[in-house]
Protein backbone atom coordinates (compact mmCIF):
# COMPACT_ATOMS: atom_id res chain seq x y z
CA UNK A 1 0.00 0.00 0.00
CA UNK A 2 1.10 3.46 -0.91
CA UNK A 3 2.83 5.81 2.17
CA UNK A 4 1.17 8.50 3.63
CA UNK A 5 1.62 11.49 1.46
CA UNK A 6 1.24 15.55 2.07
CA UNK A 7 -1.19 17.43 0.03
CA UNK A 8 0.80 19.68 -2.33
CA UNK A 9 3.57 20.35 -0.16
CA UNK A 10 1.86 22.20 2.61
CA UNK A 11 2.96 21.77 6.04
CA UNK A 12 -0.25 22.55 7.25
CA UNK A 13 -2.14 20.40 5.13
CA UNK A 14 -3.34 17.28 6.80
CA UNK A 15 -1.23 13.91 6.29
CA UNK A 16 -3.21 11.78 3.69
CA UNK A 17 -3.43 8.11 4.48
CA UNK A 18 -4.51 5.33 1.97
CA UNK A 19 -7.81 4.08 3.42
CA UNK A 20 -6.77 0.36 3.25
CA UNK A 21 -3.24 1.28 4.83
CA UNK A 22 -2.92 -0.14 7.96
CA UNK A 23 -1.66 3.18 9.20
CA UNK A 24 -5.19 4.69 8.86
CA UNK A 25 -5.35 5.45 12.35
CA UNK A 26 -2.30 8.59 11.68
CA UNK A 27 -5.31 11.18 10.69
CA UNK A 28 -8.62 9.79 12.70
CA UNK A 29 -8.88 12.01 16.14
CA UNK A 30 -12.39 10.01 16.43
CA UNK A 31 -11.31 6.28 16.49
CA UNK A 32 -8.22 5.45 18.63
CA UNK A 33 -8.32 1.58 17.97
CA UNK A 34 -8.51 -0.51 14.35
CA UNK A 35 -8.14 -3.67 13.89
CA UNK A 36 -5.98 -5.16 10.69
CA UNK A 37 -8.02 -5.78 8.21
CA UNK A 38 -7.46 -8.95 5.82
CA UNK A 39 -6.25 -8.53 2.67
CA UNK A 40 -9.36 -9.16 1.22
CA UNK A 41 -11.53 -6.88 3.29
CA UNK A 42 -8.87 -3.85 2.06
CA UNK A 43 -10.09 -5.11 -1.74
CA UNK A 44 -13.63 -5.68 -0.56
CA UNK A 45 -13.65 -1.55 0.85
CA UNK A 46 -11.39 -0.29 -1.85
CA UNK A 47 -14.35 -2.07 -4.58
CA UNK A 48 -16.89 -0.07 -2.53
CA UNK A 49 -15.40 3.20 -2.94
CA UNK A 50 -15.14 2.96 -5.95
CA UNK A 51 -18.15 1.73 -6.75
CA UNK A 52 -19.47 5.23 -5.30
CA UNK A 53 -17.07 7.10 -6.96
CA UNK A 54 -17.98 6.00 -10.37
CA UNK A 55 -21.98 6.23 -9.47
CA UNK A 56 -21.21 10.09 -8.55
CA UNK A 57 -19.24 10.72 -11.46
CA UNK A 58 -22.45 9.19 -13.37
CA UNK A 59 -24.49 11.47 -11.38
CA UNK A 60 -22.09 14.41 -12.30
CA UNK A 61 -22.56 13.51 -15.96
CA UNK A 62 -25.95 12.98 -16.99
CA UNK A 63 -27.62 14.56 -14.12
CA UNK A 64 -28.65 17.99 -13.90
CA UNK A 65 -28.50 20.12 -10.36
CA UNK A 66 -31.44 19.43 -8.41
CA UNK A 67 -32.50 18.48 -5.17
CA UNK A 68 -33.19 14.63 -5.89
CA UNK A 69 -29.16 15.17 -7.70
CA UNK A 70 -27.99 16.17 -4.22
CA UNK A 71 -30.30 13.58 -2.60
CA UNK A 72 -29.20 10.98 -4.84
CA UNK A 73 -25.52 11.96 -3.73
CA UNK A 74 -25.54 12.71 0.42
CA UNK A 75 -27.01 8.73 -0.10
CA UNK A 76 -24.41 7.26 -2.06
CA UNK A 77 -22.31 8.78 0.15
CA UNK A 78 -24.03 6.94 3.14
CA UNK A 79 -24.16 3.73 1.39
CA UNK A 80 -20.63 3.38 0.92
CA UNK A 81 -19.94 4.85 4.71
CA UNK A 82 -22.46 2.23 6.28
CA UNK A 83 -21.11 -0.78 3.62
CA UNK A 84 -17.70 0.25 4.76
CA UNK A 85 -18.12 -0.07 8.25
CA UNK A 86 -20.04 -3.24 7.43
CA UNK A 87 -16.61 -4.12 6.10
CA UNK A 88 -14.50 -2.98 8.80
CA UNK A 89 -16.57 -3.37 12.15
Amino acid sequence: MPEPTDIGGDPRAPEMVDSASDKRTANNTMRHQYRVLTDEEKTAMLIVKDTGANFLLILDRYCKASRETSLARTKMEEAVMWAVKGITG
